[in-house]
């Protein structure tokens, strides 16, 4: 079963400030890795070099390293069809247009999960799941 995985869950691999996070995040990255079942985006590589280096101040050399990792996942491209049918499920479900181009990715990338904390826990889109790892953890 594919999943697919937000920004927010691969920044918490190296989120020293967060261990419980980033331990979760790091199981689930490992396990996808190891049955080959892991998906992203072009919006989620982009996002996470940008986050990466801006935000926790990580060398570009080594951002962009981590970043090119993951390009041996299946990466969904972002195109003018994805953009199209993102704004309309941003507009059917009031969804921001980040939030809905992520959805569509990991829908065309055929994910059955969506690990995210963006979005509601337990969310379906058709056969795709929200599924928020870090809803155990406490604030």
């Amino acid at each position: 079963m594919s999943v697919f995985f937000d920004t927010n869950v691969l920044v918490y691999c190296t989120d020293t400030t967060a261990p419980e996070k980033q331990a979760i995040a790091r199981t689930l990255v490992s396990q996808a890795s190891a049955t080959g079942d892991a998906l992203v985006s072009t919006q989620v590589l982009i996002e996470l070099f940008n986050v990466l280096t801006r935000k926790q101040q990580m060398p570009s050399a080594h951002a962009k390293a981590l970043v090119m990792a993951y390009t041996h996942w299946t990466v969904v491209p972002s195109d003018v069809s994805l953009v199209t049918t993102a704004i309309e499920k941003s507009m059917q479900h009031q969804l921001s247009i980040w939030d809905a181009m992520v959805i569509e990715a990991a829908m065309r990338g055929g994910a059955h999960t969506l690990y995210t904390e963006d979005l509601n826990h337990g969310q379906r889109f058709e056969s795709l799941t929200v599924v928020n790892p870090f809803i155990s953890v406490a604030l």
